[in-house]
């Protein structure tokens, strides 16, 4: 499911026009970047976390040189989903033909 495809379902079980669900969704998206940005983790009770996860220094390697690089500690966006949504999904996915199961959209 794509982003429109997305605007178009909310606005059809809602009855709210798509340019203000469409407004609306991108005004959550930007107010998750922006928190996670400043350093503030946003929770959504029953849906999930979106956190900001800190990555160890490591050493990588440049390929076309074959040399090895140092890749300094950074922090990078996270989203851990909530115990209940990992259960909906689970169940519900496990009943799918296997064909579908691994369906990429």
């Amino acid at each position: 499911m794509r982003k429109a495809d997305l605007v178009a379902a909310i606005s059809d079980k809602t009855g709210v026009p798509k340019v203000d669900v469409l407004v609306t969704l991108e005004t959550f998206f930007k107010e998750v970047k922006n928190s996670l940005a400043e350093g503030e983790n946003v929770y959504i009770r029953g849906f999930g976390s979106f956190v900001i996860k800190r990555r160890a220094k490591k050493i990588g390697r440049h390929i076309k040189r074959n040399e090895a690089i140092e890749i300094p500690a950074h922090y990078i966006p996270s989203f851990k989903p909530a115990k209940v949504f990992v259960e909906q999904v689970k169940d519900n996915v496990d009943n799918l033909p296997a064909d579908l199961s691994n369906k990429e959209s």
